[in-house]
């Protein structure tokens, strides 16, 4: 595995330069904190409070209830891992209008950032791929952020784009 050099707190308003243009559902502590700033805590923003393993599904609610809405899932590794059988369900019920993008720093950092299963062995986007996701990725370099951000866009849906970032802090976003 290459180590992974990008910054969590820049990677959003590359992949996201438009995020009104989303309805989009995050993950807990550092993922909702990340979009919490990439949407100045908008309206078009759900977070996950205290619902750890939700947001895949909870994002799979919304796309197939707004079909004609982009939405974007956006999780960490650590939250996904708990209810890693969403996947399948999404490639199941197949809405083209998803975006999961799961922030990988290998670590749990609400708890002291011990490293996770994905600093190990676990690969994440092979789980959504063998779960069926048709279209799935992996960046951890800035040379891949630009063709990140197209995948989101032009690849079929549903989509997985796993971000491997280093373990630093998430955004310092103070939400209200």
């Amino acid at each position: 595995m290459n180590l992974p050099a990008l910054d969590r707190r820049e990677i959003l308003p590359q992949l996201f330069p438009v995020p009104d243009e989303y309805l989009i559902v995050s993950g807990l502590a550092g993922a909702a904190r990340d979009t919490a700033a990439l949407t100045s805590d908008g309206d078009n923003l759900y977070t996950m409070g205290g619902t750890m393993g939700a947001a895949v599904s909870v994002g799979l609610g919304m796309a197939l209830a707004a079909p004609e809405s982009r939405v974007a899932v956006i999780t960490g590794d650590g939250e996904l891992l708990m209810n890693v059988g969403a996947l399948a369900t999404v490639a199941t019920m197949a809405p083209d209008n998803l975006s999961i993008v799961c922030i990988d720093n290998g670590c749990h950092g609400e708890t002291g950032n011990q490293p996770g299963h994905t600093a190990r062995l676990t690969d994440l986007a092979l789980m959504a791929e063998g779960a069926g996701v048709p279209s799935t990725m992996t960046i951890s370099e800035v040379g891949q952020v630009a063709a990140g951000a197209r995948f989101l866009i032009e690849a079929p849906g549903p989509r997985f784009l796993l971000v491997r970032v280093t373990d630093g802090p998430p955004s310092a976003y103070k939400r209200d």
